[in-house]
């Protein structure tokens, strides 16, 4: 694979962020008329057995309920009264007059050395560690955008019971077992306040037919696991385009499989079908990786990380009546700095019903 210099994440947030500005004001009662009254649940699956490695970031999981549009996030009903309430004051989510989703999520990832057989691992490699995690997030869109605010609340260290399954994976496939988890990041509750907002701000083509867009992305974290800025493109193009945001490998505040339009073959009565491919850029200014920094409340194993990361990733995705089904090769640059090779390689798969 081509060298590439993770600084450019620097240059694409800039970018990302004039692309923000560039989109046009919708019509705000045009999109309530194309409410959609459904929900959406997402199964994503990400693996580095899909480039034939077993190391660093080694397995991700996440299930993810999107709400029907909503006059008001209340209006849901899916979550106990105080995280409404911790809605009220959260930003950029509250215009007027626009489709809203509330969005639970659960998942867990883990990260291991390049050598995992060895009961003492080399101390200047990635740190062992799991992370599991619950969030509640609230959408606010129209067709041509979306803002997203998520509170995620989840624990790393033993807690995580990544040990327990990678192990129990290993030995049904048959796989060596790993040795190391005696050393992993220790136990830590950790909370992350994540935003991102998603513009499509180019379309070529009709809905139903060939067609092309472009999205763009800028967010970040502010928490004691993730503190970054991110930003970044989506690219796609295929016959009959799903009226989504496009997808994204896993990360907090990705849930943009749900359809934004009744225009989406998934809500329409007939050419219930579609098939594109898409390439996916986000790139990372990294203030804080509690992978590999380690705890923040205690001593822990650390290394190095790099501040500047970047996810290239390019698949395909296909619509078959409800269902949205994606897979996409993702290449995830150097996060440390004794990282063996420049990119670290795995698979995503995303499985989405519309019900």
């Amino acid at each position: 694979m081509p060298t590439f210099n993770p600084r450019l994440s620097v240059p694409i947030l800039a970018l990302a962020c004039l692309a923000l500005r560039a989109g046009a004001a919708p019509d705000p009662a045009a999109d309530l008329e194309k409410a959609n009254p459904h929900w959406t649940s997402s199964f994503q699956l990400e693996n580095d057995i899909f480039a034939n490695t077993d190391q660093y970031y080694t397995n991700g999981v996440k299930i993810s309920w999107i709400s029907p549009d909503l006059s008001e996030y209340r209006d849901a009903g899916v979550v106990p009264s105080f995280v409404y309430w911790i809605g009220d004051h959260l930003p950029f989510i509250h215009e007027e007059a626009l489709q809203r989703n509330v969005a639970i999520n659960f998942g867990q990832n883990m990260y291991a050395p390049r050598d995992i057989t060895v009961k003492d691992p080399d101390p200047t490699d990635r740190p062992y560690c799991g992370w599991l995690y619950t969030g509640v997030s609230f959408h606010n869109k129209t067709e041509r955008w979306l803002s997203i605010i998520e509170l995620n609340v989840g624990v790393v260290g033993p807690w995580s019971l990544a040990d327990e399954t990678q192990t129990f994976v290993h030995h049904v496939k048959g796989c060596d077992i790993p040795q190391g988890w005696s050393h992993q990041i220790g136990n830590e509750v950790v909370v992350n306040l994540v935003g991102e907002r998603r513009v499509r701000f180019w379309r070529l083509g009709d809905v139903d037919g060939l067609a092309a867009d472009a999205i763009a992305h800028v967010g970040g974290s502010l928490g004691t696991l993730y503190t970054y800025a991110n930003g970044g493109f989506t690219l796609r193009w295929g016959w009959n385009l799903p009226e989504d945001f496009g997808g994204s490998p896993i990360r907090i505040a990705g849930d943009v499989n749900a359809p934004a339009a009744a225009d989406d073959p998934r809500l329409r009565k007939d050419h219930r079908y579609g098939l594109h491919f898409f390439l996916d850029t986000d790139g990372r200014a990294v203030l804080r990786d509690g992978t590999l920094d380690g705890n923040l409340f205690g001593d822990s194993i650390s290394v190095p990380k790099k501040h500047y990361v970047m996810d290239v990733s390019t698949g395909v995705s296909a619509v078959l009546g409800n269902w949205k089904i994606s897979y996409a090769q993702v290449a995830r640059s150097r996060e440390f700095r004794n990282q063996h090779g420049y990119w670290h390689v795995f698979g995503s798969v995303s499985v989405s019903y519309t019900y």
